[in-house]
């Protein structure tokens, strides 16, 4: 089978997959008719020392590409703000990392960017319990205060200082909460925020991989391999260890239609592959930061294989 038949065919199955679990927790909501576009203003986001993992590249700017929904300097800016004190992390700035991420995988064409409803499903919930403990169970929430792109603040401007306090002000703060409200259930599915936190944590693991593999540089003037290649790889070393098969191949059928490695190059503005790896090289560092962290909170409680 060629791999026009191969895309044609994973159409067919990913039409199916819908109704199938992507980050095993189920569609919950109902897919919208189309996915809103979010262009941002265009700004330069100027990227302060604020984590360790950025320390080596000191105060650098990164210009905001033209005419590119995501915007890798935002992704990095977010990233940056998220940790907090000595191992939590920020739901706030954890949060918007994502709205930038589902924009990432969705510049990757429909084949992929279907996944990115269901990512969208769970920072939806986070955003929601976060609301109601604040407002209370009766409150009504507005379409505003559920959008996944939030206003984003910038660097600088007190972000990391400022965030909202109270129960989903940070991993830690949410994992202490449901537990004590026992929220959280051992053994049934539930929709509490750390449940759902998990299945992001599983997914950030997959993107980080996949964004590790495409900054490699060839070895000996090799050839570089196809990032379609580089991500079903990437899945299967992550992801797939908590899909059932119908779900795995699905996925590595949408992974053919991935784009070649020039769309990279033009996704974050960079003119060959040493640019691409020396920004992918930094948003991967500043990833695994993230992910240490809420792996460490998630382990030390107990909830890495939450059903």
């Amino acid at each position: 089978m060629g791999v026009k038949s191969k895309a044609a065919a994973a159409i067919v199955v990913l039409l199916l997959f819908l109704g199938s679990l992507w980050l095993q927790g189920g569609l919950d909501y109902h897919w919208d008719s189309c996915l809103k576009g979010y262009n941002q203003e265009n700004k330069i986001h100027q990227l302060y020392n604020s984590s360790v993992v950025d320390e080596a590249e000191g105060l650098q700017i990164l210009e905001v590409c033209p005419g590119q929904t995501f915007q890798v300097s935002l992704l990095l800016s977010h990233l940056l703000a998220a940790p907090a004190d000595a191992s939590d992390v920020l739901l706030q700035p954890y949060l918007s990392s994502w709205d930038e991420l589902v924009k990432f995988i969705e510049a990757l064409g429909p084949m992929v960017g279907m996944i990115s409803q269901e990512i969208k499903t769970k920072t939806s919930i986070i955003r929601q319990l976060a609301l109601l403990t604040e407002k209370g169970p009766e409150a009504e929430l507005g379409p505003d205060e559920l959008s996944i792109n939030p206003a984003s603040p910038e660097i600088g401007s007190g972000t990391k200082n400022n965030v909202e306090t109270g129960a989903y002000h940070s991993v830690h703060s949410m994992i202490a909460m449901e537990l004590s409200d026992g929220v959280v259930d051992f053994h049934q599915q539930t929709d509490s925020g750390c449940r759902t936190l998990l299945r992001l944590h599983r997914a950030l693991l997959w993107l980080k991989l996949f964004l590790e593999k495409l900054s490699e540089m060839p070895e000996d003037g090799g050839r570089l391999r196809s990032p379609s290649d580089l991500c079903r790889e990437a899945y299967q070393n992550t992801l797939a260890n908590h899909h059932a098969w119908f779900i795995r191949k699905a996925a590595e059928l949408a992974f053919i239609a991935l784009p070649e490695r020039g769309f990279f190059y033009k996704l974050v503005c960079v003119q060959n592959q040493e640019e691409l790896s020396a920004v992918l090289n930094r948003v991967a560092r500043a990833i695994g930061e993230v992910y240490d962290r809420t792996q460490k909170a998630l382990e030390e409680n107990g909830m890495l294989d939450l059903p």
